[in-house]
């Protein structure tokens, strides 16, 4: 797919500035532009069409790349990267499936990105298999969740959680913490071997755009969708106590619904625990297979 006016990025904090102010000027699409450009490409081949679907969701792709920007590589390499996975998500997005291009592209452009980073960290050659790939994606976020970003090794409670939370080892956890070093200062200059700025100098700014809040409120529908689905496979019992234990505002007790139901509160806390079980695993198989359609 040829793109004639896609902006390039210079080296250094300057050009990245430059090229984000660049790529602000492209226009957000309308979902009737977005449907008819994405059908203009599919059924005519319509370069024009493909490179308005590209530029427009440039924004996008910077701001998923920013926020893989602690791993010591050049932003405007993991930016490129992330474009490579967006033009292969314009080529094969499908404007007839009923979602936006922005929600189907973010898989691309994150699995593009994942990709490189993989390839060009020579001490991921162990982080091979899918769980380590996820430890090594999610150790940061789930450091700074559990409030555990100071530099050194965690506390054996600290590795405990993180690696029953991502399914791995604590020895795992433990060594894949000291390679990846902790958290960088944001005054720390990105390479060590070139003037190529401080972290600080490539933080954009954090507000939601319009891009990512459609994003997000796409997302939200298809967990509510989900879980919607997923509450259908229960029975009435199961229903109603899931819903007073999970979802309401004010959890119900075990000793009201025991009162409801007439049976122990064991008995109810054995229903809650089966019927979230049934949820998750309902939520998750509806998830496979967005995610299939998505790489697909």
């Amino acid at each position: 797919m040829a793109t004639r006016t896609l902006p390039t990025i210079a080296g250094g904090s300057a050009g990245l500035s430059r090229y984000l102010e660049e790529i602000r000027r492209f226009p957000m699409l309308e979902p009737d532009q977005e449907y008819m450009l994405a059908k203009r490409w599919q059924e005519h081949a319509d370069s024009d069409a493909a490179e308005q679907l590209v530029t427009s969701h440039l924004r996008l792709v910077a701001r998923i790349a920013m926020g893989y920007r602690g791993y010591g590589l050049p932003i405007g390499e993991v930016i490129s990267e992330g474009n490579v996975g967006l033009m292969q998500a314009v080529k094969k997005f499908d404007p007839d499936r009923g979602f936006r291009l922005a929600t189907y592209a973010m898989w691309w452009i994150r699995a593009s990105i994942q990709e490189y980073i993989l390839r060009s960290w020579s001490l991921v050659k162990m982080g091979t298999t899918a769980a380590q790939k996820k430890l090594f994606f999610n150790l940061r976020r789930t450091k700074s969740q559990m409030q555990a970003l100071e530099d050194g090794d965690l506390r054996p409670d600290q590795v405990k959680a993180i690696a029953t939370k991502l399914g791995v080892g604590e020895d795992d956890v433990i060594s894949m913490n000291r390679r990846l070093g902790g958290d960088a200062s944001l005054n720390a200059p990105v390479r060590a071997d070139q003037e190529s700025g401080e972290w600080q100098d490539w933080l954009v700014d954090d507000t939601p755009d319009q891009e990512e809040r459609l994003v997000e409120a796409e997302e939200f529908s298809q967990r509510r969708n989900y879980l919607k689905s997923a509450l259908s496979d229960l029975n009435d019992r199961e229903r109603r106590i899931f819903e007073a234990r999970r979802l309401a505002e004010e959890p119900a007790t075990l000793e009201d619904l025991s009162a409801e139901f007439g049976v122990s509160r064991e008995r109810i806390r054995q229903i809650e625990v089966r019927a979230f079980e049934k949820v998750q695993k309902a939520v998750q198989r509806a998830a496979r297979a967005t995610d299939a359609v998505a790489a697909g």
